[in-house]
């Protein structure tokens, strides 16, 4: 395939740019804290100017793996190389990186101006070099109203720019975020997400961001490494992720709700599971594949009443719970004694105990082998 990087029986292949321009490169990295093993042979490269998240639960080795590229954790083997140099066992100061955490770490006594130049100053940088860097970073995050303010005085969202421009005036090629937004409300990280989005575009830096969270995930990344127990399950483009997870738990993680799954068999070009038959004339199988089997649809892809006509199998489901979300309202029924979630018009009026007319088709699913796991 090229230009590939292997985990778990999962082949990544590397976007062509990656080829040409690569910006952080993790070699072969593996880290132990005694006999436990938090990152198990990880590779990736990063390209020049891309924005890469790197997406997980709790525990999964995210903040880990990004303290290991700022140098804040001294791997137990492997090699990581920053712009093509091998940083692997240099400073965090000497790595050519800007730092934001989830939080601020701003000093209370500074001023905002104080914070964003502390660094600069103790780097023996001129005061006029410094004086225009603050500023430039300031114009960029529209913060020159609160440089005179001590961060007592300001908002979540003022603090955690503050804390972002403190980034900025190093002028360096790459940024790593560590959850920056986790810490604010949850309207004040959908402004904040618009803002790092715009900023990326701006100075077309390599980012490197850490979240939990897959909304933030799915609307900052040029492609999203998905990590679990250490091991990157899936690196490619949130749309790749979205419409082609690579298995079975990519497949659960991504969605709210997730992914719809019904354990069934493929056989004769036909899945089948209690209740369920679904031609599979239309899905693309890697290969060839008959035996146990998981068939996924994500609740949008679910067609609901006349909609459903048009679809390769149709169904009648009873509606067990219904949350109307505004927007859009979202029905579990059950299917092949699986929950079975729907994603219909905030408009309808579904009321619990209502027969509901379903319909879906093979081109919208996923497939997993249920031994391996992995796609079909």
């Amino acid at each position: 395939m090229g230009n590939t990087t292997t985990h778990a029986d999962i082949e990544f292949e590397m976007p062509a740019a990656s080829k040409q321009s690569v910006s952080v490169s993790v070699k072969d990295l593996d880290l132990r804290f005694g006999s436990l093993q938090v990152l198990k042979n990880l590779n990736l490269d990063i390209h020049e100017g891309e924005f890469l998240v790197l997406l997980g639960s709790s525990g999964c080795g995210k903040s880990t793996l990004l303290n290991c590229i700022a140098g804040l954790l001294e791997i137990s083997d492997g090699q990581i190389f920053i712009k093509g140099r091998n940083v692997t066992w240099e400073e965090p100061s000497e790595r050519g990186i800007g730092m934001v955490f989830q939080s601020y770490a701003l000093y209370p006594q500074m001023t905002v101006e104080g914070n964003m130049s502390f660094g600069l100053k103790n780097a023996g940088l001129p005061k006029s070099e410094i004086s225009e860097r603050v500023s430039r970073a300031s114009e960029i995050l529209q913060i020159e109203p609160l440089m005179k303010r001590k961060p007592a005085a300001l908002s979540g969202g003022q603090r955690q720019r503050v804390a972002i421009g403190r980034a900025l005036v190093r002028d360096v090629d790459v940024f790593l975020f560590d959850e920056p937004l986790s810490n604010l409300d949850a309207k004040l990280r959908a402004d904040l997400r618009v803002e790092l989005k715009q900023l990326h575009q701006r100075i077309e830096n390599t980012m490197i961001y850490v979240t939990h969270d897959q909304v933030e995930a799915m609307t900052l990344a040029d492609r999203i490494a998905i990590m679990k127990d250490g091991i990157i399950q899936q690196l490619a483009s949130p749309d790749e992720i979205y419409s082609k997870p690579a298995n079975l738990y990519v497949a659960d993680f991504i969605g709210s709700p997730a992914m719809n799954l019904l354990k069934g068999v493929v056989a004769n070009g036909t899945f089948t599971a209690h209740g369920v038959s679904v031609p599979l004339s239309g899905y693309d199988f890697e290969k060839p594949f008959e035996g146990p089997a998981w068939f996924g649809i994500r609740p949008e892809h679910v067609a609901i009443g006349d909609a459903a006509n048009a679809s390769d199998t149709q169904l009648t489901v009873k509606a067990e719970v219904v949350d109307p979300l505004g927007s859009d309202t979202l029905v579990m029924a059950r299917l092949s004694d699986e929950r079975f979630w729907l994603r219909i018009s905030g408009q309808s009026k579904v009321k619990i105990g209502d027969e509901l007319k379903i319909g879906f088709s093979a081109v919208d699913a996923s497939l997993f082998d249920q031994s391996t796991e992995i796609r079909l």
